[in-house]
């Protein structure tokens, strides 16, 4: 699964750096993108396996996702999740999607969120999102400047 992560995510953080520079990039990830997310990822894994899913075609892991259910707001989230690079445009997102807002629903979660970014390469994701029913309700931006 960090596998899939990682190269379903490489466009978008290296858009990141595009944007942000290296320097700055640099210092919000000094070693390296790659293994914070990774670290995520098997933290969740580890501590929750029962709010992690995982797709896969033919034996062959194609897609993951992680998520949160809070029994106080019943508001569940939706965490890291990826759907290989090889097999996007098939409709695994959606369907993984589709499958964990039933489990929010079997939870008694009463929303589902998600965040993504707002960049061009995270507009698959949007896609895949809004086309199980999610609106964009808090869009917001992260700015930064050299001081």
């Amino acid at each position: 699964m960090q596998e899939i992560a990682v190269r379903a995510w490489e466009p978008i953080y290296q858009g990141f750096c595009e944007r942000m520079g290296e320097e700055l990039f640099d210092r919000l990830w000094p070693d390296g993108w790659q293994t914070g997310k990774v670290q995520q990822i098997a933290n969740h894994f580890e501590r929750r396996p029962e709010w992690c899913l995982v797709a896969e075609i033919d034996g062959r892991i194609v897609g993951f996702v992680t998520f949160v259910l809070d029994s106080e707001t019943r508001i569940a989230e939706i965490g890291n999740n990826a759907v290989d690079p090889d097999c996007q445009g098939q409709g695994i997102g959606a369907a993984q999607y589709r499958h964990v807002l039933a489990l929010f629903r079997e939870a008694g979660m009463v929303y589902a969120k998600v965040h993504t970014g707002l960049d061009e390469a995270h507009a698959p994701a949007r896609a895949a999102y809004e086309k199980v029913g999610f609106e964009l309700m808090t869009p917001h931006g992260e700015f930064y400047r050299k001081l």
